[in-house]
């Protein structure tokens, strides 16, 4: 979005205009800690990142794998999950399914029935 609202901006002409500034200002505070180093292959036209290292990376295999001695509480996610999908939920159970009894599925939509 921030990319979309810069090129307009530069678009329209309003380089020296004090939104461009605010954006300019924002970009920089947002872009403080993206640091490291990036290794690539270039080969006929394709670009193939090969490694990455940032002393100021998020990222954490402890939170990022499902393995046995990972940090994250997985039963954490439970409550988010249905939390999530509880608008998406709330319409099936109103408006698309409100003849169906009883708790909802995932399922596949049924395809409709041929008329004989």
């Amino acid at each position: 979005k921030v990319t979309v609202e810069y090129s307009e901006l530069i678009y329209n002409g309003l380089w020296f205009s004090a939104l461009n500034r605010d954006l300019s200002a924002y970009i920089l505070s947002t872009q403080r800690y993206v640091t490291g180093t990036v290794r690539m292959k270039l080969f006929k036209g394709h670009a193939t990142v090969l490694g990455r290292r940032s002393p100021k990376s998020l990222y954490n295999l402890g939170l990022a794998t499902y393995d046995k001695g990972d940090q994250f509480d997985q039963s954490a996610a439970v409550g988010f999950i249905h939390l999530w999908g509880l608008p998406a939920q709330t319409q099936a159970q109103t408006q698309l399914l409100a003849d169906v009894e009883g708790p909802l599925s995932i399922m596949a939509p049924k395809e409709p029935e041929e008329e004989q």
